[in-house]
């Protein structure tokens, strides 16, 4: 029998019982359908900090006053508050002066919920941040309308502020903010740039923000302590000695406050390499038990399909004594029945990548941006078809196996 001849067998075979194969690929479609869905939003994560880590430099440091590791729990969070002080200005200036393999160091300090205005329009809690101006260059921030503001603004703390692309579109919506006048918290300032859209993750907006020079932030929110914490940016001046230029800083700054040999670091210096060994560490176990689980849906869905493929040897079987009285030899039934099955799990697959494709669509479009690799859908239609093959081997062979006599005897 002929290959095409066999798939439109089995075609006919799946459509003359519609409701039946549809009940049948439930299992199927929801097991690749959320597999495919896992994949795409892990994917999409991935690039997400991949393509933040190169926006802001993939050979940048930030020095803060806690890393990752000290919020495991609530005991190593404690320990860390009481262990590590505040970074200040003095150690800024401490870095800036002895460093002699970083290329820049900027300050910053954590934002603030402020109330910014202009005119009757206004904006709630909106984070307002203070940076040195070289900021600009270490984070390579993209400015989509006017600049950053300069080292002079900062260094003469003027009310000057660079705000996002969400800001300017609600409080300017028909005209460009720059050189224009918004208040925060009650405070007159000057808008001398804009920065280009951000969108959003977690369906958090990430363009409602507001940055002003650290010695205007400092003059007018307040020491940097606490929530309002300063913390630093910066690069080397050679990318081959990155990992160099990163122990000179901590070596420095242990030195400063003292710490002797084996006491452990009271701030950390965090790098790209540091935030994707996190993501690994964080991602690993959840990507094998994401997948693991709706695994268990393909499992039953290929149990499904062998059920109702034998069912339907069962409900056939004066058919397959008809075709092989006229000819039909074993390897034909056992192909037929195959087939019929593979058809059947790779309708599935298709379907549950189709959907999942959908779902990622409306993820990205409402929370957060993900990613279909075209291996996810080759691997995704490959596993259901395999599926098909393992479901569909004993009925097929049980149908091979009848004898045709005692086929033909079956009413």
């Amino acid at each position: 029998m002929e290959f095409r001849e066999t798939i439109k067998l089995a075609f006919d075979a799946i459509w003359s019982h519609k409701l039946r194969s549809a009940l049948t690929l439930l299992g199927m479609i929801i097991g690749v359908t959320a597999v495919v869905v896992i994949v795409s939003l892990i994917e999409g994560f991935n690039r997400y900090v991949d393509e933040k880590i190169a926006g802001i430099g993939a050979k940048s440091f930030n020095i803060r006053r806690f890393g990752f590791d000290d919020f495991r729990n609530t005991n190593t969070i404690a320990e860390a508050q009481r262990r590590n002080k505040e970074l200040t200005f003095a150690d800024y200036d401490y870095l800036l002066e002895r460093t002699t393999m970083v290329d820049r160091l900027g300050a910053k300090a954590m934002g603030t919920g402020s109330t910014l205005k202009r005119g009757n329009d206004s904006m709630e809690a909106v984070s307002v941040d203070g940076a040195t101006a070289n900021c600009a260059d270490i984070e390579n921030i993209d400015v989509a309308d006017g600049r950053y503001f300069t080292a002079t603004e900062d260094n003469s703390a003027a009310n000057v502020v660079f705000i996002g692309a969400g800001v300017a579109s609600q409080l300017f919506p028909t005209s460009s903010p720059v050189d224009k006048e918004i208040t925060i918290n009650g405070l007159p300032y000057r808008v001398v740039g804009v920065s280009a859209v951000k969108g959003s993750v977690f369906g958090m907006v990430m363009d409602n923000f507001a940055t002003i020079p650290i010695k205007t932030y400092v003059k007018n929110f307040g020491p940097p302590v606490r929530q309002r914490g300063l913390y630093m940016v910066g690069t080397a001046k050679n990318d081959d000695q990155f990992a160099e230029t990163v122990e000179e800083v901590r070596a420095l700054l242990r030195a400063r406050r003292g710490l002797r040999f084996g006491q452990k670091d009271t701030f950390n210096v965090g790098t790209p390499d540091a935030i994707m060994e996190l993501r690994d560490r964080l991602l690993g176990p959840v990507f094998v038990v994401a997948i693991a689980v709706p695994g268990i849906a393909l499992i039953v869905g290929g149990i499904v399909i062998m059920n109702i493929m034998l069912v339907s040897v069962t409900e056939r079987t004066k058919e397959i004594g008809i075709r092989k009285s006229l000819g039909a030899r074993r390897g034909d039934i056992l192909k037929q029945f195959l087939i019929e099955a593979i058809t059947l799990s790779a309708i599935g697959g298709a379907v549950g990548v189709l959907l999942a494709w959908i779902a990622g669509r409306i993820v990205t479009a409402t929370i957060f941006p993900t990613y279909l690799p075209a291996w996810a859908v080759v691997l995704a239609v490959t596993v259901s078809g395999l599926v098909g093959v393992l479901s569909g081997i004993l009925p097929a062979r049980k149908a091979a196996m009848l004898d045709p006599i005692e086929a033909l005897r079956v009413e």
